[in-house]
């Protein structure tokens, strides 16, 4: 007995001594998984390094490519990526970017007077066949504003030298009547506007004086609001006389003939007037940047409001007459004569006047009720054009949910539907599934309502799940119809376990991954598995990969097949060559693996550029790498320059927006 009390008492020591040991190990392991800031700085260093020696691979390799708009597009890119590192390598890039624009363009010339025109020629809106390619004037253009307005991003004069040295000769240069009903989007002056906006922040006082070099030539660029408020930034006096010879130009020019002029004067008027030195209480409310002292913004909204009252309701005589069928690629109507110009921009300045009218009130109150009649005279409702602004700028917001079903009550009846459903999904974001089913049973009908309920029913369901062992869950998953049910579902449940329990979201996600194994039949497959290989990423990237490895040999075969067929059914390749940039669904999916693996490559720099070199034409994996090395880098194309971006295929037409 007393031995047993003496051993008892030797283990019992023994344990209270090792208690810190173990505790000291316990609290160990998580400062082991917090990497020091010198490794994280050894990280990047190398994810850089990687990065510009992939990004020295892709200029190589894009030296082989045979069409100039492919090595042009990599040149942009690559230039943009190099401008902090090798400013001097990075010009050179532009200028021999800008010297393969200038020569399509010269190509074009002497080939345009011999082409037929397409559906949308010229105008570069639709053209048929989801072929992937604008007109020979449309993928100039997007060519000249991916590279005049990514240069733009770095050194202002630079663009603008761009911009001159690519000009297209005039011949390449859409006709139009400067009274046609069709705004020329391919023209020189839209996209100097285009850049006028995007060097505002970068070089104002440049910006002004190109602003002032445009109103002279009798343009209205939009942007000017932006370039006078950055300038209000560096040259205060500087921008309030600009801002007055805006308003002088304006009123010295017939506005009602400029239909242009519409959308500077709505945005000036809009905004309000600028606020004095410390005085808030002015402040526009979100309706714009209010850049006119007072007494220009009185003068302005005066004007304005006299050219919007000379409006007359919309007779027979004062509409333009079609001649032809209707449709987006008609261009069988009469040109517009000069009274019908007139009228149509009186009546633009008179709508815009709508949601001014409490300004109209407080600093023309004698015209305020003739505004009103006029509006009445034509039909305008006086709520309908602030509604419409409410509801697109909760749509576009970070709105509640209650402020997204407040405005869906005022909203015009075809934008409702979606705010209230919006109004839904943002409940359930929110994690009040009750009140998402209420605005769902009480706002929405059929297609809208049956989409919300199957969201709420998932998110209940993986709720559900958290807890619940693999077999439950395969019960649940048996219950849903379709491949995208199951998947997202799947996939949610992953991302609800993750954290807590690792292991079964593997499991989780090992099921979707079961669906998704299997040869493509269509590009909602591949989504699917993009989709699985994303979920995967951030739990297991080894099987992210495994999951990708066999779409890309799948997507080999798809474009050696598509290569055959080029000039039968399809026209991804001209010259024996896929454009990196189409509009058709195998160079969008083809975009979205290169994405994924730009994202693996963060944590697995070898393993994705291995998987990239399993593409077996050139396009892709040059493609890829440039996805790899922004991504490494944190590089983003431009927003509206085309970059590497596609575009969408619906149905047989394809849209295309510069």
């Amino acid at each position: 007995m007393k031995k047993a009390i003496i051993l008892t008492l030797t283990l019992a020591s023994f344990c209270l001594s090792a208690s810190p040991l173990l505790a000291q190990d316990q609290n160990a392991q998580p400062a082991q998984q917090q990497p020091s800031q010198e490794e994280l700085d050894k990280q990047k260093a190398e994810r850089e390094k990687n990065a510009y020696r992939l990004l020295d691979q892709v200029i190589d390799e894009a030296q082989s490519l045979r069409l100039v708009e492919n090595r042009v597009r990599i040149q942009i890119n690559a230039a943009d990526i190099l401008w902090d590192q090798n400013q001097g390598r990075a010009r050179s890039l532009f200028a021999t970017a800008a010297e393969g624009i200038a020569e399509l363009g010269r190509q074009q010339a002497t080939n345009n007077s011999r082409r037929n025109p397409g559906v949308g020629d010229g105008n570069g809106f639709i053209f048929q066949g989801g072929q992937g390619y604008g007109p020979p004037n449309m993928r100039t253009y997007q060519l000249r504003q991916e590279l005049v307005l990514t240069a733009a991003r770095h050194d202002a004069a630079l663009a603008y030298q761009l911009l001159a040295s690519t000009k297209p000769p005039v011949t390449t240069q859409p006709t139009a009547d400067a009274r046609g009903p069709r705004a020329q989007f391919l023209s020189d002056d839209n996209l100097e506007q285009q850049l006028l906006g995007r060097i505002a922040s970068l070089d104002p006082k440049l910006a002004a004086q190109n602003a002032d070099q445009m109103m002279d030539k009798g343009q209205f660029p939009s942007s000017i609001p932006q370039v006078i408020d950055q300038l209000y930034k560096q040259d205060a006096d500087a921008a309030e006389k600009l801002a007055d010879r805006t308003v002088k130009k304006i009123q010295a020019a017939n506005i009602l003939t400029k239909p242009e002029a519409a959308n500077l004067v709505n945005a000036l008027v809009n905004a309000g007037p600028r606020p004095a030195a410390g005085d808030k209480s002015s402040a526009t409310s979100g309706r714009g940047v209010p850049v006119l002292g007072q007494s220009s913004y009185v003068d302005l909204l005066s004007t304005v409001v006299d050219a919007a009252l000379k409006a007359a309701p919309a007779t027979q005589a004062n509409q333009p007459v079609r001649r032809g069928g209707a449709g987006l690629g008609n261009n069988n109507q009469q040109p517009l004569t000069d009274a019908q110009v007139e009228q149509n921009n009186a009546r633009r300045l008179l709508a815009g006047l709508q949601q001014t009218l409490p300004m109209i009130d407080q600093y023309l109150p004698s015209k305020a009720s003739l505004v009103r009649q006029k509006m009445s005279e034509l039909g305008m409702s006086n709520n309908s054009a602030m509604n419409m602004m409410q509801a697109i700028s909760a749509l576009q917001g970070n709105a509640t949910a209650d402020a997204l079903v407040q405005a869906a009550a005022t909203a015009p009846q075809q934008m409702q539907s979606r705010l209230y459903q919006q109004a839904a999904y943002k409940a359930l974001e929110d994690g009040d599934t009750d009140r998402a089913r209420q605005i769902a049973n009480d706002h929405l009908q059929s297609n809208a309502k049956d989409a919300v309920m199957q969201r709420i029913d998932f998110r209940e369901m993986a709720k559900k799940a958290e807890g619940a062992r693999l077999d439950e869950i395969r019960q649940s998953v048996a219950r849903l119809q379709t491949d995208n049910e199951k998947i997202d579902f799947l996939v949610q449940v992953a991302g609800d376990t993750q954290k807590d329990n690792p292991k079964l979201a593997v499991q989780v996600l090992e099921e979707a991954r079961q669906i998704v194994n299997h040869r493509a039949t269509n590009y909602d497959n591949f989504e699917q598995q993009l989709k699985v290989a994303h979920a995967f990423a951030s739990i297991d990237a080894a099987r992210s990969f495994e999951v990708l490895e066999p779409g890309i040999s799948q997507l080999n075969e798809l474009l050696q097949a598509a290569s055959v067929l080029s000039g039968f059914e399809i026209n991804m390749f001209r010259d024996g060559e896929m454009a990196i940039q189409g509009g058709n669904g195998l160079t969008a999916t083809l975009s979205r693996y290169g994405q994924e693996l730009a994202n693996l490559a963060q944590n697995d720099f070898e393993r994705s550029e291995t998987l990239t070199g399993r593409f077996q034409f050139a396009e892709p994996r040059i493609m890829t790498r440039l996805a790899i090395v922004q991504g490494l880098l944190g590089v983003t194309p431009v927003s509206g320059a085309g970059g590497l971006r596609t575009m969408v295929n619906f149905g047989n037409n394809v849209v295309i927006r510069p």
